[in-house]
């Protein structure tokens, strides 16, 4: 048990919240009713896993220095820095053919990303499983049959967009032209995790790049998009440099519970 432990679970437990966050603002305007509640449920899941690894966190961070923390104090009271997710989490649905800020929230940037993402995440909970640490290795065996179906979700409208119409091909290719590059971020390598490495808490992520980039490729060729050439640019959101979609996100997330804090439901 150590601070770079508590860091890396609070990394999984702030990617989890914060695209869960992000599926939530389409309830009620999904492209389709079961569309509607399926990314609802999708969320319901994130946050789901969010909550679970708040709790650990919080029981680390008592064993570590004492403190007495909630998953409450983890998600609504941290500021901005403190929240270490992939900038990938954090974007906005809206697209690089969106006009301005305000323009309609685009799917297939919704779908793009949930693909991406979950596609890591079946490599890291499937890896999880077998951690020293054995309440993570129980959320992971929870969670991986949670993703399971997130990723095949995705998948099946990845594949749709870009092998349907000429106008969702060209949306579901500048999603993925859009969000690729955020990416390289799930496989730089720090120091939290070369620690939790050593530790057996946690494998590294680059262990998974090959098998994520299989599977990607694969969605690619079914759904006849093409991959974008590869940046050099790594994001940093997970060491609390995050975009300037972050702020407004936390200021519509966290409003209620810092207007009235310690309040019960």
């Amino acid at each position: 048990m150590s601070q770079d432990h508590l860091a890396y679970v609070l990394r999984l437990a702030d990617n989890a919240l914060i695209l869960g966050q992000r599926n939530a603002e389409w309830c009620s305007h999904g492209p389709a009713l079961e569309e509607d509640i399926a990314l609802a449920n999708i969320s319901l899941d994130l946050i789901g896993q969010a909550r679970l690894l708040y709790t650990h966190a919080a029981s680390l961070e008592a064993a570590l220095n004492g403190s007495k923390k909630t998953e409450d104090d983890y998600a609504y009271f941290r500021s901005e820095r403190e929240f270490a997710n992939y900038t990938i989490a954090e974007l906005p649905h809206f697209g690089p053919l969106a006009g301005t800020t305000r323009a309609e929230r685009d799917y297939a940037v919704t779908i793009v990303r949930n693909f991406l993402y979950c596609a890591l995440m079946m490599e890291v909970w499937t890896a999880l499983q077998t951690s020293s640490d054995t309440q993570l290795a129980a959320i992971a065996a929870k969670s991986i049959k949670e993703t399971s179906y997130h990723l095949h979700h995705a998948r099946d409208w990845l594949v749709r967009f870009g092998d349907g119409t000429e106008e969702s091909h060209r949306r579901a290719q500048a999603a993925l032209d859009y969000l690729m590059p955020y990416t390289r971020e799930f496989f730089a390598t720090d120091a939290i995790e070369q620690a939790v490495a050593d530790a057996g808490i946690a494998p590294l992520a680059s262990e998974f790049e090959a098998a994520w980039r299989e599977q990607v490729a694969s969605a690619l060729e079914e759904a006849t998009l093409e991959a974008p050439a590869e940046v050099k640019h790594i994001t940093t959101g997970k060491h609390g440099e995050h975009s300037e979609h972050m702020g407004y996100l936390l200021a519509e997330m966290q409003s209620l519970a810092r207007q009235h804090p310690g309040a019960s439901w």
